[in-house]
């Protein structure tokens, strides 16, 4: 009956009963398995590793196969109150995903006095072959079970953390480390942060800031400093200004925010005969990690330009094309946001996007598709784009979202990352050197992306090759109670 689960007791039982189960192989099984085991033998989650075995594809762990053995035993024949005493199994051919394996288990003999079951035990696949053989040995229960069968809580598969941020620091691998000058380095987060991607290979840190600070720091959170130089100035703002000029000396190719304000560590940058500044204006791109959305996506310029005007856009714009092609290599999609997707003279942002375009047309701004204006849903919902009767190569497919102003674009990123989960991994383009901006809430895996971005940025200017793939072996988190 649906819903209730019950015994035969041995008095019921008679040779040659027998019962199964039928059960598909999915790849959630074998996560889950993993999950439960521990056994993350790349045979059974890597599908790189399992199409060079000898079965040439993911097969599934031995036991799971033997656990629907078990769970006839468990709940059909005897059913509850069943003791496993022993278990026999021989492997005969392996289990792939999409495979449906009947478990099948049919009483051998009875022993009247000790109320023992031997029970042959068979795993067929679908095309009725045997898979899985053995023998059980069970106390069989005497007393009838009837009960309400327990529901199970639902599992909810979460997608590895950031795979995005992941992919960015994967292709770095076997670059030459970025040396960073690390800014005012002087709380745990900074201080981890640089550590961390050193440890890792992707930059190089050198501290520079209050030494006594940084090193109180460290023994606080039980760092070892001494693979690192330190510079020793006596504040922050010093320490911004030590940091330049040592971009300018060639001692390091990048600079990273510590314990320091934006602003402060900008000023430095921005000075007009010591700083930094190029040719270009000097634009923030964040790079997005948003938790079930396909692709990373590039937003500008949330973090420095307060009302950029059309020549400041078309800089702004080019920074993050260029940012977007030296990690992807392929043409990005940019969307300039507005309010509406149509030209309005009341809207100036409208006009901007227009305006835009046409530049891009002209050659003005290279090496990307562009589209404008566009309303948020439009420039990343297909289906918005489509109801709107938007046709275009970038709407629905944006991968860069150029918005009108820092106020409108720090709604957004603070939107996103506080209601959708996004994890953002950032830089600022158009100085000399890239700058690696961070937060204080950014996650250690968004730290280490900003790190790995920049390095992308300037080894590509060099022509330098980006390392290959990961491949993680790792089984991915699961929650209990799905939505």
């Amino acid at each position: 009956m649906n819903g209730i689960i019950q015994n035969k007791i041995f008095d019921e039982i008679d040779i040659g009963d027998t019962a199964s189960v039928e059960h598909m192989l999915t790849q959630k099984d074998i996560q889950l398995f993993a999950v439960m085991s521990g056994d993350v033998n790349p045979a059974h989650l890597d599908e790189e590793y399992a199409r060079s075995d000898m079965f040439h594809e993911i097969i599934a762990h031995g036991m799971w196969g033997g656990s629907l053995i078990s769970t006839v035993l468990g709940t059909q024949l005897p059913g509850p109150g069943t003791i496993y005493l022993g278990q026999t199994f021989r492997f005969l051919k392996p289990v792939g995903i999409g495979d449906t394996v009947t478990a099948r288990v049919t009483v051998k003999s009875k022993d009247e006095k000790k109320k023992r079951l031997i029970l042959d035990c068979v795993c067929l696949n679908q095309d009725g072959k045997e898979v899985i053989t053995g023998e059980a040995e069970v106390i069989a229960p005497t007393e009838k079970v009837k009960r309400k069968r327990i529901r199970l809580p639902e599992i909810e598969f979460k997608d590895e953390e950031c795979p995005h941020h992941h992919q960015a620091i994967c292709m770095v691998h076997g670059l030459e480390p970025l040396k960073t000058a690390v800014v005012h380095p002087a709380d745990a987060v900074s201080l981890r942060g640089a550590v961390e991607a050193t440890e890792d290979g992707i930059i190089e840190a050198v501290l520079v800031g209050p030494e006594d600070k940084i090193r109180a720091v460290a023994e606080e959170e039980n760092i070892d400093l001494s693979p690192y130089t330190i510079i020793p100035t006596p504040h922050s703002h010093a320490a911004a200004e030590m940091a330049v000029q040592m971009v300018h000396e060639g001692k390091v190719e990048a600079l990273m925010k510590g314990k320091l304000h934006t602003d402060e560590l900008m000023l430095a940058v921005m000075d007009k005969q010591k700083g930094l500044r190029t040719g270009r204006r000097m634009s923030h791109v964040a790079m997005l990690d948003i938790p079930k959305f396909p692709r990373p996506l590039y937003v500008t310029d949330a973090a420095i330009n307060i009302q950029p005007n059309l020549t400041q856009k078309v800089d702004i714009v080019q920074n993050a094309i260029d940012l977007f092609l030296a990690v992807n290599k392929t043409v990005p999609r940019v969307a300039l946001l507005s309010a509406v997707e149509t030209v309005n003279q009341d809207i100036p942002s409208t006009l901007d996007a227009t305006a835009l375009c046409k530049m891009a047309e002209r050659g003005q701004i290279t090496g990307a598709l562009l589209d404008g204006p566009l309303a948020f849903d439009n420039a990343i919902s297909e289906e918005a784009a489509d109801i709107k009767g938007i046709r275009s190569q970038v709407a629905g497919k944006a991968d860069i979202l150029v918005v009108p102003d820092l106020e409108s674009g720090n709604i957004l990123f603070k939107q996103l990352v506080l209601l959708s989960g996004a994890h953002m991994a950032g830089i600022v383009m158009g100085a000399q050197v890239p700058i690696i901006l961070t937060s204080r809430a950014s996650s250690a895996i968004a730290r280490k992306a900003s790190c790995a971005l920049a390095l992308l940025t300037v080894r590509d200017s060099k022509g330098q090759k980006q390392g290959t793939e990961c491949h993680h072996d790792t089984a991915p988190n699961v929650v209990e109670g799905g939505w």
